[in-house]
Order: structure tokens, then C-alpha cells, then sequence
């Protein structure tokens, strides 16, 4: 048994970076980072996919980090973003992060560098090692093009500061053998939103979550009723956040997100090359669905 404390419990909102033509809006981000903890969020995720990591500057990244870190101001965990295609750029990251005061780290696998599941045990175990603070496994091959097996997360749990996984491969077969594996010694978080309540009847602890950025306080209720013992209650709400999913992922995640947190008053509808604005068709269809929650689009 290698658990400790965890590093959160519900949800994690993978936070969008509100930006412009002229760089990031910390104006924006403050504001953003204080309506998510007043909305009762459990932690926040800084430099994530979401937050178009992969786009922005050197010294962007660190210091979206270290501005957020400093304005949460321990009010909840933070969680910062610092994997990459290049394992030297992670550890700089890493130790960046951990410099500023983050209470732990999302590495995801490398993208477009294939490496093997010995490449990736190397991987992980270099940044590790060069970590003072947590470490959370970031599995999402859709988007990577490699996978982090089941096998390879017996391994890595060997190592003492490797402390959760943020799975998001979508296969519940895959998911399930995790659990029977490494699920007494890695904390296991949903990476998707439309498996949530799945995940957590296995034992995971929540979600690292886009449509908390949308619907912070719904989001934690479902979480809340789970942990309550209200499963069925849970379930439901799982349901009734299909529809919103869907909008939220009918293009390449951030684009619907940035979309809808621009429509809210939180950024601007700015995303850096390759990725575009959303198309009006869905657009439409979003705020639609961001009405019938009641939000004011």
C-alpha cells in the first residue's frame, strides 16, 4: 500500500487560459481563478490541455503558473501542467512549478515522439525524480498518439512521488484492469467527462474536468452525491450533462470550451493557430444547451 492523502477529492476544473492577441488577460485569469473557488470547486488544473499549453511561450507557461498559484493563495490545490514532447522542457517545467509553490504536477505522455512503454517508464521516472511535489500520470491517446498499458502503471507506481492518473483513454475495459493493478496504490481520476460516475463506481476520486470551467457548481454536486452515497442521484446528473458534453467536445477541446467561457464574460473567443474559432452551427447549439442550464448567454 503505497496511498496518501490525495491530492483532491470531486473535481479539478482543467482551467482555460483567458488570452488575446497581445498574450495572456491576467485581469481575466484572476477573475476566472476566483469565481471557480466561490462556485465550490475541489482544485484547479493550470496549463492543461485546456488551457492551450501546447501554444503558449516559454515564459507564458511559467508564469501563467506562478500567477496562479499566487492568487489561489492555498484556497484550494493547484495543479500545473508540465509534460511535453521533450523530457528535458518537462523537467524544467516541473521544477518551475514545484519552485512556485504548486502542490502537484499533470504530465501527459509525449505527443508526436511515439516512444515505447519503456521509453515512457524512463519518461516518467526521469521527471519524478526531478519532482518535490506529486506527479499525476496524463493517459489521453487520442490526443498523444501513445497509450500508457495497464502494465506500465505497475511499474510506475514504484516510484514514490507518482501519486495518481488522470485517465482519460476511454476504454472501461482498459480502465478497469487499472484498477485491479495499481487501484490500491495510484488515485485514480476520470479524464473525461461523460465517465465520471463510471469511473468513481470503480473507486476513483473524481474528475480533472472541461465543464466545470461551464458549470463549476453542478459539477461538484454530482461528485457530492456520489460521495454521499446517492449513486443513483449521481448517475442522473451524469445524464443530464450529456447534452452539454457533446457541445463541449463536438470540436477539438479547447475550442467549444473557450467558446462558451467568452460567451460567460470570462476571456475573450481567442485561440492561437492551428485551432480556430467555433463553427456557428455548434456554437448556436451550445449556448442553447448553456440556457437550459440557466446560464445567461
Amino acid at each position: 500500500m503505497k496511498k496518501q492523502n490525495p491530492i483532491f477529492r470531486g473535481i479539478a476544473t482543467a482551467l482555460v487560459t483567458p488570452t488575446t492577441p497581445n498574450g495572456v488577460d491576467y485581469d481575466r485569469m484572476g477573475k476566472l481563478i476566483d469565481w471557480q473557488i466561490e462556485k465550490g470547486i475541489n482544485a484547479l488544473v493550470i496549463c492543461g490541455t485546456t488551457g492551450e499549453s501546447s501554444t503558449l511561450t516559454d515564459a507564458e507557461h511559467r508564469e501563467v503558473m506562478r500567477y496562479s498559484i499566487e492568487r489561489v493563495a492555498g484556497r484550494v490545490p493547484v495543479i500545473c501542467g508540465t509534460g511535453s514532447n521533450e523530457t528535458d522542457y518537462a523537467v524544467e517545467l516541473t521544477k518551475a512549478a514545484c519552485e512556485y509553490g504548486a502542490d502537484a504536477v499533470l504530465v501527459v505522455t509525449p505527443y508526436y515522439n511515439k516512444t515505447t512503454q519503456n521509453g515512457l517508464v524512463k519518461m516518467y521516472t526521469t521527471i519524478a525524480d526531478a519532482s518535490t511535489k506529486p506527479v499525476i500520470l496524463y493517459n489521453v491517446p487520442s490526443r498523444t498518439g501513445i497509450a500508457i498499458e495497464p502494465a506500465t502503471y505497475v511499474k510506475l507506481a514504484e516510484h514514490p512521488n507518482i501519486c495518481a492518473i488522470k485517465e482519460a483513454n476511454g476504454d472501461i475495459s482498459k480502465i478497469v484492469e487499472t484498477f485491479s493493478l495499481v487501484g490500491d496504490k495510484l488515485d485514480i481520476y476520470s479524464g473525461n467527462d461523460d465517465q465520471i460516475v463510471p469511473i468513481m463506481s470503480m473507486g476513483g476520486l473524481g474528475c480533472i474536468s472541461v465543464i466545470s470551467n461551464v458549470l463549476p457548481e453542478e459539477t461538484v454536486a454530482l461528485t457530492d452525491k456520489f460521495f454521499a452515497g446517492d449513486v443513483a442521484g449521481a448517475a442522473k446528473m451524469q445524464c443530464d450533462f450529456m447534452p452539454m458534453v457533446r457541445s463541449l467536445f463536438c470540436e477539438s477541446n479547447p475550442i467549444p470550451v473557450k467558446a462558451a467561457m467568452a460567451a460567460m464574460g470570462f476571456c475573450e473567443n481567442y485561440l492561437r493557430l492551428p485551432l480556430v474559432p467555433m463553427e456557428e452551427d455548434h456554437y448556436q447549439v451550445m449556448l442553447e444547451r448553456m440556457r437550459a442550464w440557466g446560464i445567461n448567454v
